[in-house]
């Protein structure tokens, strides 16, 4: 390890650091004197020697100014290149390049503590540390879902489909989806016409370009609406007199 660092004064001075409290700007400056050539430092060791605590490298970490990489507090300084540039026959090299070199290839996920051994959050396809972190209560974080690898998103969603009846084509354009079951039921509610039913939301379907996830329900509505008498209207109702016996 060098004994001069650098840090650069974008950094230091933007309005990301300087909302952070004392100790966690402190403990970063602390950890970038204490860091080697690749930007690496055992965070555990720093604090310890400092006295900073754990919330200040959990602020750190989720501001985005580094990347703890392990249960045991390695921790990369993410703007360490902008702070300090070290030729590269000056540079020494680290004895966490492997790990870094697995970080920087998305071989691993970062831990926020070796406490509970969780990762900080949700590590984007860009390599870029979220803006979260685990609570105390150990409650994860809502906008932070765990990792899901795609076969095993295919596996969920082919899963989750293969449960649901096989629904069949009805109707003179093949586009009333029911399944067996809920033909059997049109055909116990309506025994006499439950056919004409389905040609006519068929041909409603084929004309207006509509879809309907429930065609059962449909037909049921549409029944409804049937039997439902239309309004009176006074003005056109006649009475109807009866004139026997009234003339002689």
């Amino acid at each position: 390890m060098a004994n001069r660092r650098m840090f650069s004064g974008a950094i230091v001075s933007s309005a990301r650091f300087l909302q952070m409290g004392q100790t966690a700007r402190l403990l970063y400056y602390d950890l970038g004197m204490h860091a080697d050539d690749s930007g690496v430092v055992e965070a555990f060791t720093v604090m310890r020697m400092t006295g900073a605590s754990e919330d200040d490298l959990k602020l750190l970490a989720a501001k985005g100014f580094i990347v703890i990489l392990n249960a045991d507090l390695v921790t990369y300084i993410w703007d360490w290149k902008a702070n300090n540039m070290i030729r590269s026959d000056r540079r020494q090299p680290s004895m966490y390049d492997d790990l870094l070199a697995q970080y920087k290839n998305g071989e691993i996920i970062p831990y926020l503590c070796a406490a509970d051994r969780l990762p900080t959050g949700c590590q984007p396809n860009d390599n870029q540390l979220t803006t979260t972190w685990q609570p105390s209560d150990n409650q994860s974080a809502s906008n932070c879902q765990p990792s899901i690898g795609k076969d095993r998103i295919g596996k969920i969603s082919i899963d989750k489909e293969s449960v649901k009846p096989p629904r069949h084509t009805y109707g003179q354009y093949q586009n009333v989806y029911l399944t067996d079951e809920e033909l059997s039921t049109l055909q116990a509610e309506f025994p006499s016409d439950w056919q004409q039913r389905i040609e006519r939301v068929s041909e409603y379907v084929a004309s207006s370009g509509k879809t309907y996830k429930n065609y059962l329900a449909v037909i049921r509505t549409w029944a409804k609406k049937d039997q439902k008498p239309l309004p009176r209207n006074e003005a056109l109702v006649q009475p109807v007199y009866d004139l026997e016996g009234v003339f002689t």
